[in-house]
């Protein structure tokens, strides 16, 4: 039996605080999990700077743990099974991973493989399913699969950039890729055919000639004050399009005017409404089957090295968080993710 009361990182004033809280009940298609690792993603430190989700908010979306027990219509996982999983901490209140426990969907979670340790597998399941989307999401870029056509994956070191090149390659694209010389070589060994300085002055220059000026599809991994405009401008002058992972107009307003701009929301693999503040989602039955066939497929494609997990940077406990939090916004994460033992 799970106890009945968990501690948790909860948002109280626009900081994190460190309280009890009641452990969830599982409901349709949910496990109860008994969180052993969380993964730290850039939305996690971004809803706390704007307190999204006001007071009683538990953040934290990637998670490994242990099903402690199963919820009804629960097929695919059984009560003892070590996981990864996605979950949107925040929009339920009491619901993250910076918690002893949480919830998760059984059908947008994974069996962790031999071979990969749960620091490892705790990185994969945001930033995978947000590649995924965005390169084959018919709201995204839609890329026809097995097409061999040419994406520029602009940030291919980061988090979600590393998992893009590997899972472009394997459904058959092209990639190419921009990011620090330093990591050239790393998104080569990992799928891209070419990598590109992010900081050089010629850089649009050379991605076209390197893709003949036909590029028709991006996917800005970074989404800041420039990265959209710059990588626009490397579109085929018969247009294209680009999806962004930072939703709304204010870094995309200045995109060339043939590019067709889109933005990727990794919560439509769920298949259930979301509502935040001013924002409806609502169910989205493709992205959903496109996100649950690639959980099924991912301990296949990690035990055989197809995806490599990203390298993980490993704090003991959640009372490091802030201190996580702060490596984020002071930027010095690069080509590693923050993971916490819970």
């Amino acid at each position: 039996m799970a106890p009945t009361t968990a501690t948790a990182l909860v948002t109280r004033g626009g900081k994190l605080s460190k309280e009890t809280i009641p452990v969830p009940t599982p409901g349709e298609h949910q496990v109860l999990v008994k969180v052993s690792y969380v993964a730290q993603n850039p939305t996690d430190v971004q809803s706390l700077d704007a307190n999204a989700f006001g007071d009683d908010a538990v953040l934290g979306c990637d998670f490994v743990g242990t099903v402690e027990m199963t919820g009804d219509k629960v097929s695919r996982i059984k009560a003892g099974t070590v996981i990864a999983g996605l979950i949107w901490g925040g929009e339920i209140k009491g619901l993250g991973g910076y918690s002893e426990y949480t919830l998760a969907d059984e059908r947008i979670c994974f069996p962790l493989p031999e071979g990969i340790s749960l620091e490892q597998s705790s990185t994969v399941p945001l930033a995978a399913c947000t590649a995924l989307l965005a390169l084959f999401s018919k709201n995204c870029l839609n890329v026809p699969q097995e097409s061999g056509q040419t994406v520029l994956i602009w940030g291919g070191s980061s988090s979600v950039g590393l998992y893009a090149i590997q899972i472009a390659k394997y459904y058959g694209l092209n990639v190419v890729t921009t990011c620090s010389p330093r990591h050239h070589d790393l998104v080569k060994s990992l799928g891209a055919t070419r990598a590109f300085d992010y900081r050089d002055a010629n850089v649009v220059e050379s991605i076209k000639a390197a893709t003949n000026s036909s590029l028709e599809y991006v996917f800005d991994t970074i989404g800041n004050e420039s990265s959209s405009v710059i990588a626009s401008q490397a579109i085929s002058e018969q247009g294209g399009g680009l999806c962004t992972v930072r939703p709304g107009k204010t870094f995309t307003e200045n995109v060339t005017k043939q590019t067709k701009v889109t933005d990727v929301l990794v919560w439509t693999a769920f298949l259930k409404e979301h509502k935040y503040k001013d924002f409806y989602w609502p169910p989205h039955k493709e992205d959903h089957k496109l996100s649950v066939k690639f959980f099924e497929e991912l301990p296949k494609l990690l035990s055989s090295g197809v995806i490599k997990p990203n390298t993980p940077k490993l704090f003991e406990g959640l009372d490091f968080v802030p201190k996580g939090f702060q490596e984020y916004r002071d930027g010095f994460i690069s080509n590693y993710k923050i993971v916490y033992k819970v």
